[in-house]
């Protein structure tokens, strides 16, 4: 696992460029799953209504490209408000199957002026994969793509 400093400091340094949304995006998903072995799925679902639609991800093909607010684990981490880490989905009823091999996911919510307005979703094939220092890493990279809104 690489420290989370650079990579943080990557993303902060991306989020302040003059690089579109897209790219932003692109890139900090691009920087999340190549430096951290642990994560095999990673995407950026955006607020469209009463929907959470995938915007960009890497990792295996995705069924759910669209997710209500309020169903699944990303659905509820809208809903709700708060990052939801799940150490093992098989357990969780919430979970939507997208990866037979998928055991955790952690689920952080980007926040604006108090409105949810995307979330950042993180899968891994090992159970339990999610520890204190992602989730306060990926709620760090959170605030920062808020400000893009």
């Amino acid at each position: 696992m690489t420290s989370s400093t650079p990579v943080l400091e990557s993303i902060e340094a991306l989020v302040s460029s003059q690089a579109s949304n897209d790219r932003v995006f692109d890139e900090t998903v691009r920087l999340l799953k190549e430096n951290f072995a642990h994560f095999t799925w990673v995407g950026i679902y955006l607020v469209e209504g009463k929907d959470l639609v995938l915007k960009t991800y890497l990792g295996r093909p995705s069924p759910h490209v669209r997710i209500a607010i309020g169903q699944g684990i990303c659905g509820a981490a809208a809903a709700e408000g708060h990052t939801i880490n799940v150490s093992d989905v098989n357990a969780d009823s919430r979970y939507l199957a997208c990866s037979l091999e998928t055991r955790s996911e952690i689920v952080v919510p980007i926040r604006c002026d108090k409105r949810i307005v995307g979330e950042i979703d993180i899968d891994s094939d090992a159970p339990s994969a999610f520890r204190g220092a992602d989730q306060v890493l990926l709620e760090s990279v959170a605030e920062l793509l808020a400000t893009r809104f």
